[in-house]
């Protein structure tokens, strides 16, 4: 166990981050369990406390009796300073243990700008890199969450990787880990990977090897055992009513990102923009009732004392009983001062009368993602909302009160023009220019957040190679120099984070040398603008042969193989190469929960159906395939 002297915290920006101790936290004694484990957010304290996934997982496995999760962040560079310098190892937030000693080290992997972290902690903990340097007396390496569809750049890091949502599967793991452990894990930690390759939707990097061409292309996985499938299927959670979910999550000490109870309302988005690789992965949309929230929301109010309830989901506003779930909400909440807010909003989906119910007790701006300036650019990214949308939308906000909007854009997007561009600008003077029209006063705001298109994988634009840093920099600085008035305030992603991002959201296995490569020149909190250092991997690019350029800016041909194709979102490939082609026609795609199936396998391959309870009842879409 570490101690913690209060001399040298006082050195230490916000000790609070590395204290523990919290509401709701809970410290077991190891002694008196069978499986310990470490869940790890490659972030700082405020970042890793908003993670919904983690307080999940937390609640999950501490509500057995034989198995304890903690937490462990990434210390900030002021405690990582004092830690090196007093060879303090990387320790648990709930009993201070250093991560080395736990069984299980869990890292959430959220965005890929976190990968030189993973580095970092691992370092600060004593253990090594490469999953091949460590056996069983160092904990076994699991990676989760979405950057895992393509694991690939950083899978020579971990021994065990889960695919999907994985509520169910950590109890798989966990029963197959203490069996094996009481046993002495016979044959080693090879036999017990193969034996964890058979669980569904595990992905055991160790026993597949990618094969290249003479000139260097990607072209297959080798599966090196018989245990381990061809192909990993995501796990999902079929039945969200009777899931598990956190009602006592643990309350920080200082203010975090998102600090605030969180109701999860759905999973699943089958809207079908095809820049987004989320509305892909997490198919097909599965509903809670909003019964079954408000309980949650009541549960979660009385452990925590939380005065705000954050409505969450790919897009809140497409649940199906939302005005019944806030007028549910209101009725319990009126006399206690809670509020509910909503995230970003579709314009097409958004109801004023809502907006106004939701912020009867604290209000604020409203927020629109129109994603595109232009019709021509929205349909072809399958957005399916029109400028008569946002501008009916404002319209109804500012008759209602609102005097401030924020809209978020994507630059970079496949078929962009300079019209398009311009076409951001044009949308930020006719709301604004509406307002007054409205309220006939000059005191309306409105916010354009442009963000540096990626291509991900499995989305239609898996294909597409990223646009050159060069010319997102000269469509930003076009941009706004069309924005001339002080009532419009722009703001835009850097480039060159988006350029890495690409890199990694579309690498091979050749990377993982560039990451440690990195690491030793200094990279970390590679997301944080103050510390990006663009020039430091570029040369670890070059000190380890690597060409970004062939990752990030390469369209690749439709037949060529894929370094994620075993790794399965069962969304199928046929379908993302039908979107792409509807994408250069500017045909839209619809949203087929109450509509025709349109064939993306996701339903039939899960064996899975889509649940709304739109109609007033639970219904569920059982008619699968193509029509």
């Amino acid at each position: 166990m570490i101690q913690l002297d209060p001399s040298w915290l006082q050195h230490v920006e916000k000790p609070a981050r590395y204290m523990g101790g919290e509401w709701n936290s809970v410290a077991k004694n190891h002694s008196e369990v069978d499986v310990t484990m470490a869940f790890a957010f490659p972030d700082v304290y405020e970042v890793s406390m908003s993670h919904l996934g983690i307080k999940i997982l937390y609640g999950i496995v501490n509500e057995r009796p034989d198995a304890a999760a903690e937490r462990v962040f990434a210390p900030w560079h002021d405690m990582e300073a004092e830690m090196r310098n007093r060879e303090i190892p990387l320790f648990s937030l709930e009993t201070k243990t250093p991560i080395r000693d736990f069984d299980l080290l869990a890292f959430t992997l959220q965005y890929e700008m976190c990968y030189t972290n993973i580095i970092n902690m691992l370092d600060l903990a004593g253990i090594p890199f490469y999953g091949k340097d460590r056996d069983l007396s160092f904990p076994l390496l699991i990676g989760g969450g979405p950057c895992v569809y393509n694991m690939e750049p950083i899978a020579d890091f971990f021994d065990v990787v889960s695919i999907g949502e994985s509520e169910d599967w950590i109890n798989e793991f966990i029963d197959l880990y203490k069996a094996e452990k009481e046993k002495g894990f016979p044959g080693g930690k090879e036999a017990f990977l193969r034996k964890a390759a058979q669980i569904e939707g595990t992905y055991i990097p160790s026993l597949y090897e990618p094969q290249y061409s003479e000139s260097g292309d990607f072209i297959g996985m080798k599966v090196l055992a018989e245990e381990a499938p061809a192909i990993v299927k995501k796990r999902i959670v079929e039945d969200m009513e009777a899931a598990f979910y956190p009602t006592k999550p643990v309350v920080p000490y200082l203010d975090i990102v998102h600090d605030r109870a969180v109701l999860e309302l759905f999973r699943g988005c089958l809207r079908g923009c095809r820049f987004c690789q989320a509305g892909m992965l997490y198919r097909p949309v599965r509903e809670r009732t909003p019964e079954k929230l408000v309980q949650l929301a009541k549960e979660i109010i009385a452990n925590t004392g939380y005065n705000e309830i954050s409505l969450m989901s790919l897009s809140s506003a497409d649940y199906s009983k939302l005005p019944e779930l806030v007028d549910m909400l209101m009725e319990e909440f009126k006399d206690k001062q809670v509020s509910v807010s909503l995230p970003s909003l579709r314009i097409d989906a958004f109801s004023i009368d809502i907006a106004k119910k939701v912020q009867q007790v604290r209000k604020s701006g409203l927020t629109f993602a129109p994603e595109a300036g232009s019709q021509r650019m929205r349909d072809v990214i399958n957005k399916g909302v029109s400028e008569e949308d946002l501008m009916a939308a404002c319209e109804n906000a500012f008759k209602s009160g609102w005097n401030t909007v924020k809209l978020y854009f994507m630059m970079g997007l496949p078929t962009e023009t300079d019209e398009d561009v311009a076409g951001i600008a044009g949308l930020a003077y006719k709301v604004l220019d509406l307002h007054r029209e409205i309220t006939g006063k000059r005191n309306g705001k409105v916010t354009v957040s442009c963000s540096f298109f990626v291509p991900k994988s499995h989305s239609p634009y898996q294909w597409y190679g990223q646009q050159d840093v060069e010319e997102i920099h000269r469509k930003q600085k076009y941009l706004k120099s069309l924005i001339n008035n002080r009532n419009i305030s722009y703001h835009y992603h850097d480039g060159y984070t988006g350029y890495l991002e690409a890199v990694f959201a579309r690498g091979d296995r050749r990377l993982a040398a560039s990451v440690v490569e990195a690491w030793k020149l200094g990279c970390k909190f590679d997301g944080w603008t103050e510390f990006f250092n663009y020039e430091a991997w570029m040369q670890a690019f070059q000190n380890t042969n690597i060409d970004p350029e062939y990752y990030a800016r390469r369209n690749r041909d439709f037949s060529e193989a894929l370094p994620w194709d075993h790794l399965d979102d069962t969304v199928s490939k046929e379908f993302l190469r039908r979107e792409w082609d509807r994408a250069v026609d500017g045909t839209l795609t619809w949203d087929c929960r109450r509509k025709p199936c349109n064939g993306c396998n996701a339903c039939p391959e899960l064996g899975t159906p889509i649940i709304d309870y739109k109609e007033g009842g639970r219904v569920e879409k059982v008619t699968f395939g193509l029509t």
